[in-house]
């Protein structure tokens, strides 16, 4: 397309999604690939200088991976879900917290905008509670398993990040959440942003990850376009499975909390974030009603 002709696409959608609030979750391999992650807080401030109140909610599986193996502590997984100790969750606070965090901060003031870090601790943003143990398939066996530290939320309060926002702040969150004894748990990325958004009334929901939406059966093919009952009835029939179940079940809680619409993008494209918001066909999936 001529330029032109682009800006013109995009014009009735910054109409549109001018002063609406977005949260995006940053996963996949924008965490660990540097110019992935420039490419994403670049698109991301556009957004803001467009008019957007733009909320980033992060993860960093691998990095606290990596951090642990560099402090000589071997992970623990048992069927695909990590064990989180207490040395464990000390690592990831230090990885998402005074890691990942701060320097997504760093690269947003670098971008011209203000940013303010924070994880679910500060204001109590999330409240939660300890996971109950997971039934998981271990081998051939079915198997109880409790995760240790790790919490799904109880309650969003969303009054810090409504104040950044008023302010033309970009709020950085990191999964970390408060029981309702004081003591820390970590949390999952997509449920947090999910949570976030819906506790924010926000426009959308964008959930950046290493794949390039809901594929059919045969991944030959990305479904842009999904309402929620079409969504299940995939889930239902094993053309949705995996790793893409948990981003989807975040997404689809999202729209029938009253998100407008849900999204699923790579990340790893260049400009996909703004060719999914900004242009009629999309380049992702977006789950509606």
């Amino acid at each position: 397309m001529k330029r032109e002709d682009v800006l013109m696409e995009a014009l009735p959608y910054i109409q549109k999604f001018y002063g609406k609030t977005i949260v995006i979750k940053l996963g996949g391999h924008a965490m660990v690939d540097q110019n992935i992650l420039n490419t994403v807080i670049r698109d991301a401030v556009l957004l803001r200088y467009v008019g957007m109140r733009v909320v980033l909610v992060h993860g960093g599986g691998p990095e606290i991976t990596a951090k642990m193996q560099a402090m000589g502590k071997e992970p623990k997984f048992v069927g695909g879900l990590r064990i989180t100790d207490a040395e464990t969750l000390e690592i990831a606070q230090m990885v998402l917290v005074g890691k990942i965090n701060a320097g997504i901060v760093a690269l947003i003031a670098n971008c011209g905008t203000r940013a303010v870090g924070i994880s679910g601790n500060d204001g109590n943003l999330l409240i939660a509670r300890k996971m109950e143990p997971q039934r998981v398939k271990v081998g051939e066996v079915i198997e109880e398993v409790d995760l240790g530290m790790v919490g799904e939320i109880e309650e969003v309060d969303p009054e810090l990040l409504n104040g950044l926002l008023s302010q033309n702040y970009i709020p950085v969150v990191a999964p970390i959440a408060l029981d309702r004894q004081g003591r820390n748990l970590n949390i999952n990325a997509d449920t947090a942003a999910a949570e976030i958004a819906i506790a924010l009334k926000a426009f959308k929901l964008i959930n950046l990850t290493d794949v390039d939406g809901v594929m059919n059966a045969d991944r030959t093919m990305v479904y842009h376009r999904l309402t929620l009952s079409e969504a299940e009835a995939m889930i239902g029939e094993g053309i949705i499975a995996g790793g893409m179940i948990p981003k989807l079940d975040g997404c689809m809680k999202a729209v029938r909390c009253g998100v407008t619409s849900a999204h699923v993008v790579n990340g790893n494209k260049e400009h996909n974030l703004l060719l999914e918001l900004f242009t009629d066909q999309g380049v992702g999936t977006m789950l509606t009603p």
